[in-house]
């Protein structure tokens, strides 16, 4: 199964894209299409849902927009990811974080709707690099921050 998910905003261009190619594929597409406007007629949808394990847990590929949250959630996965930049949000943030992913083997970023059947051809004979969570050390950096305020306030 193909897991589409455009997170908790609207993406309406590629729920659009994936419900139009979703009869020519040898799988059924499920979508979540967040506040979407667009209703598809060729694969299965709902709005959102309190989690979504399950539709991970079933999917083989997962296409979605280019959110932070759900671009790691799908790589702790281990799921192969194809993001899809969102040309209407209004800085093109996504794009620095797919570009990135995409350069270590993470995911494909798909830059254009146009691309995504292309896309979805390369995801199946694609390799993944697996996504390892790198360490955090901003808990300690704030102990020290901290700890240096209070040695300056004592010093007051």
């Amino acid at each position: 199964m193909i897991f589409v998910t455009v997170g908790t905003t609207d993406f309406d261009d590629l729920a659009r894209a994936m419900d139009r190619m979703a009869p020519t594929l040898a799988e059924p597409v499920i979508a979540q299409i967040g506040r979407g406007s667009y209703r598809p007629a060729h694969m299965e949808y709902f709005d959102f849902a309190p989690s979504l394990d399950t539709y991970y847990q079933q999917a083989r590929l997962v296409v979605a927009h280019g959110g932070l949250g759900t671009a790691i959630e799908v790589l702790q996965r281990r799921l192969p990811l194809i993001g899809v930049s969102n040309p209407d949000r209004y800085d093109r943030h996504q794009e620095d974080l797919l570009r990135a992913l995409s350069e270590r083997g993470h995911m494909i970023w798909c830059h254009r709707l146009e691309d995504l059947p292309q896309a979805l051809a390369e995801a199946a004979e694609k390799e993944f690099v697996p996504y390892e969570t790198p360490d955090c050390h901003i808990a300690g950096v704030i102990r020290r921050y901290l700890g240096l305020q209070v040695t300056n306030m004592n010093k007051l």
